[in-house]
């Protein structure tokens, strides 16, 4: 916008300028062209005017003079080489009147294509009032020309200009942005466990916002560090008695025995469970680990269906490249409770789908992720007890043996991966488990 004000005024200045200056050389021309003329006694106009502008000795040059008489005594006609026959218009006085050095200047068309500027005055040549009009005419049409010419070198050299201060301010930006940039690689690098801090080999205006990073990654370690021992202190101390009462109750036999047992089994999965809790969420606060997902469904297929014999288990595998952004362990414990709870409940059809998202508010909130399905003929549940079956130790059907633990683990698992866990009714007519997990960008 600044090179386009400075060219429009420099290009409004230039032909203020041109327009002047060719004024000027007219009015000069007037000058000699009257100083060069004079009367006969017999009252005939008489001179030979030498310009010094070669124009006026060409034909058709557009630079025309001419001397006419005002007064009826004065007799003859003078004009340049130039003008021939031409006969230039005369304005009125009325449209045109003199100013106060009796000089007047207009623009007329002479009919040949030709904008001129006429300078003109009329002089007294002697004692008696005899009067002789004197014009002066240059072709409007070279200083037109000439603007133009100079306003395209104008915009010419501006435009490089300004394509050249464009390209110096790119790089100057693009320069002084290299340590920001170089900080979000660090960001990423760490994000993908290829670096555990900030380098603070900084400039010194963000040098402290990399000190304050790292300060921030070693205290969020501490932090993660010191849950996960105490989480995993705990289960180390509540292992042994645990295993007591397991075997107490396996000794005192019976409803009370096989009570202890059921509920001695289901402190140790939570415990079981809360340390894989822990395990995860140091994981993801460090290193982002990478398991192919197709593998590992394959193989829950394949030690599902040793299983489960009676069932039969199909694969629909619309992605074959997924790559899960966490540890394989996590992934199979996630698919072999679906699995366990599909094969508890399925008749003899089990199908998995492993595909790109879905269009729906849970997968758009993942920057990248992949969709894995499980469905069964079973069943099924009714749309209300949905939400019920995964609230922690709820049981919607006591016939079949098992905690009420299972998809509450399941999706706690999921969502520590920042993922989500849906249940639908199945094509297949039993239940459909849709499960969102983060995706390796590749």
């Amino acid at each position: 916008m600044a090179l386009v004000v400075v060219a429009t005024l420099i290009q409004s200045l230039y032909q203020d300028a041109a327009e002047r200056s060719f004024q000027r050389l007219l009015s000069a021309h007037l000058y000699s062209l009257v100083g060069a003329v004079s009367l006969t006694p017999e009252g005939v106009l008489h001179g030979r005017p030498e310009l010094g502008e070669i124009r006026y000795a060409s034909a058709d040059s557009g630079w025309y003079w001419s001397v006419d008489p005002v007064s009826p005594s004065v007799q003859g006609h003078l004009g340049s080489v130039s003008l021939g026959t031409k006969d230039i218009p005369v304005k009125s006085v009325a449209e045109e009147p003199f100013d106060q050095s009796f000089m007047r200047s207009y623009v007329v068309d002479s009919g040949h294509d030709e904008e001129l500027s006429v300078v003109e005055t009329e002089v007294v040549l002697d004692s008696t009032d005899k009067i002789a009009r004197f014009r002066v005419m240059g072709n409007l049409n070279e200083v037109k020309e000439e603007v133009s010419d100079f306003r395209n070198r104008l915009y010419l050299y501006l435009g490089l200009f300004g394509l050249g201060s464009i390209l110096i301010n790119a790089a100057i930006i693009l320069f002084g942005l290299r340590p920001l940039d170089h900080v979000r690689r660090t960001l990423a690098d760490i994000r993908e466990g290829r670096s555990n801090r900030v380098d603070a080999d900084l400039p010194l205006e963000i040098a402290p916002l990399a000190q304050e990073m790292n300060a921030l990654i070693e205290n969020n370690h501490r932090i993660v560090e010191r849950s996960r021992t105490q989480v995993g202190n705990l289960a180390h101390s509540l292992k042994t008695p645990l295993s007591v009462l397991m075997n107490e109750g396996r000794n005192i036999g019976g409803r009370q025995g096989k009570l202890v047992v059921e509920q001695s089994d289901a402190m140790q999965v939570q415990i079981q469970h809360y340390l894989q809790r822990a395990r995860v969420a140091a994981q993801r606060d460090s290193v982002v680990f990478r398991a192919p997902v197709s593998p590992v469904l394959e193989r829950m297929i394949r030690v599902t269906s040793k299983l489960n014999p009676h069932l039969k288990i199909t694969f629909s595998n619309q992605f074959q490249n997924a790559i899960f952004a966490g540890e394989k362990e996590d992934l199979e414990e996630i698919i072999g409770n679906i699995m366990e709870n599909a094969a508890k409940w399925g008749r003899s059809k089990i199908h998995l789908t492993l595909r790109h998202p879905q269009k729906t508010l849970a997968s758009e909130e993942l920057n990248a992720a992949f969709e894995i399905v499980i469905e069964d003929d079973g069943a099924g549940l009714p749309g209300d007890k949905m939400a019920e079956a995964l609230k922690r130790g709820k049981r919607i059907d006591e016939s079949k043996p098992g905690t009420g633990l299972g998809l509450a683990i399941v999706q706690d698992t999921v969502r520590e991966y920042g993922g989500y866990l849906s249940l639908n009714k199945a094509s297949l007519g039993g239940l459909a488990v849709q499960i969102t997990l983060p995706l390796v960008e590749s």
